[in-house]
C-alpha cells in the first residue's frame, strides 16, 4: 500500500471486531484507526483503543461516558457516547469501516457508513436480511463498495464473476451442521445453552452460535446472498459440509464449480475485504488438505432444521417478512439463553411470528425498525406463552 487507509470499527469489542483489531495490530503502518464502538464494554473498548491508537472510542450507552472517559485518560484517544456518536462516528469518512454490530441496532450505523460513499465491511448478517433492498439501493446512490465479511458470502465473493454473472448457474453455501448436526429430534428437545454454543468448528458470539445449531444462521446468510449477488432464489442451495473447509461454491454454466477453501479463521476473510483489492498477510493457520482427509457433503435435514425453510420461504414471500423473521428469531434466542425457552421452541416461534404478523413492506430505515419492534413484541408474546 502506497498510504495508509483510515479504518473504522463498528463493534470492536465482538468476536469480529477482536479479529480485525488482531489484523490491524499486525499491519500498523498500513491503517489508522478513526474510530471504534462497542455497545457497554467500557474496558474492553478502551484497551482496544490503546491497542491500536484509536482517535476516537464511543461506547453506544451514554450513562457509560465518564467510565470511558476514565478508562482513555492519557491515551489522547477521544471519547464520546450515545446512539447519535455511533452514527457519526459511522459516517465519518473512513476509507474502510468494519459493520459488525450485532442485530438490528448495527442497521443505522451500517447504513450511515454506507452513505458516506467509501468501502463498507459487511458481518452484522441482521441489517442486510431486514433491509436488503434499501441498503444495496443506498450503495449504488453513493458507490459504496460493499464487501461481505461472512466466510460463506466472502468465499462467493472471491469466486463470482461480478462482470458477467450471467454464466454463473448456482450458488453453493456451505454450513457446517452445527453441534446438533448428528442429533436426533428428541436429543435436540433437551439441548442447554451450553451446548448449543459450542460450535465444532468456529469461535463466535453466542447468538450466532446458537443460529449455527438451528441453521438459522444459514438461512440468514441466504437472504444476504440473493441481495449480493444478482441471481434468483432458486439457483441458491445449501449443503451442510462438517469440516467447514470449503466455505462455499460458484458453479458455471459450462459446468465448472470453483470454490474457496481455508482453515475455519475469520481473520482469513477479514483480511480479504482490509486488503482488498490487494491480500495481505496473516497469521491463520496454512490448510493442510492430507491432514484434512475426506471433505464430506449432505443434504440439510428439514424437519430437524425447520429455520432453513422459515428462510427460503420469507425470501420468496419478500417485503417485510424478512425482517420479521430476523426479528423474531432474535428474541427468541434470547429466551433460549436466558432459559425460559427449549432449544426446538426457536424455530417455532419465529414460524408463528411470521403468521401473526404480517406487515406492508418497509420503505425506510425507519420503516424497518418500526416493523423490527412490532415483531419482537409480537415473538415476545408468544415466548410468554410458551415458556418453561
Amino acid at each position: 500500500m502506497t498510504s495508509r487507509r483510515s479504518v473504522t470499527i463498528l463493534g470492536a469489542t465482538g468476536s469480529v471486531g477482536r479479529s480485525t483489531l488482531d489484523l490491524l495490530e499486525r499491519a500498523r503502518e498500513d491503517y489508522e484507526v478513526l474510530a471504534i464502538t462497542a455497545h457497554r464494554d467500557v474496558e474492553g473498548l478502551a484497551e482496544a483503543a490503546r491497542r491500536v491508537d484509536s482517535r476516537r472510542a464511543v461506547i453506544a450507552d451514554e450513562t457509560l461516558l465518564e467510565p470511558l472517559r476514565s478508562a482513555l485518560a492519557g491515551s489522547g484517544t477521544e471519547a464520546s457516547a450515545g446512539d447519535e456518536a455511533v452514527l457519526e462516528a459511522a459516517g465519518a469518512g473512513a476509507d474502510w469501516t468494519m459493520a459488525a454490530i450485532v442485530g438490528t441496532a448495527g442497521l443505522g450505523p451500517t447504513m450511515a457508513a454506507i452513505r458516506g460513499g467509501r468501502t463498507v465491511a459487511l458481518a452484522n448478517k441482521e441489517a442486510l436480511v431486514s433491509a436488503g433492498h434499501l441498503m444495496i439501493e443506498s450503495a449504488g446512490s453513493s458507490g459504496a463498495a460493499l464487501l461481505p465479511v461472512d466466510s460463506e458470502h466472502n468465499a462467493i465473493f472471491q469466486c463470482f464473476d461480478r462482470a458477467r454473472p450471467e454464466a454463473v448457474r448456482r450458488i453453493i453455501l456451505t454450513a457446517s451442521g452445527g453441534p446438533f448436526r448428528d442429533w436426533s429430534l428428541e436429543e435436540m428437545r433437551s439441548a442447554t445453552p451450553d451446548q448449543a454454543i459450542a460450535h465444532p468448528n468456529w469461535s463466535m458470539g453466542a447468538k450466532i452460535s446458537v443460529d449455527c445449531a438451528t441453521l438459522m444462521n444459514k438461512g440468514l446468510e441466504l437472504i444476504e446472498a440473493f441481495h449480493l449477488f444478482p441471481l434468483p432464489e432458486e439457483a441458491f442451495d445449501i449443503v451442510i459440509h462438517p469440516q467447514s473447509v470449503v466455505h462455499s461454491l460458484v458453479e458455471y454454466v459450462d459446468g465448472s464449480v470453483l470454490a474457496q477453501l481455508g482453515s475455519p479463521d475469520m481473520r482469513i476473510p477479514i483480511a480479504y475485504t482490509l486488503a482488498w483489492p490487494d491480500r495481505m498477510e496473516t497469521p491463520c493457520e496454512r490448510l493442510d488438505l492430507v491432514r484434512t482427509g475426506n471433505l464430506g457433503f449432505s443434504e440439510p435435514d428439514p424437519e430437524r432444521f425447520p429455520a432453513l425453510g422459515l428462510a427460503r420461504q420469507a425470501l420468496r414471500d419478500g417485503g417485510a417478512r424478512p425482517a420479521v423473521l430476523n426479528a423474531a428469531n432474535e428474541v427468541a434466542v434470547g429466551a433460549f439463553l436466558g432459559g425460559r425457552i427449549g432449544f426446538l421452541d426457536i424455530a417455532s416461534i419465529a414460524a408463528e411470528t411470521l403468521q401473526c404478523y404480517a406487515p406492508a413492506a418497509p420503505a425506510s430505515v425507519e420503516e424497518v425498525l418500526d416493523i423490527d419492534r412490532e415483531a419482537r413484541a409480537c415473538a415476545e408474546a408468544i415466548v410468554k406463552r410458551v415458556m418453561r
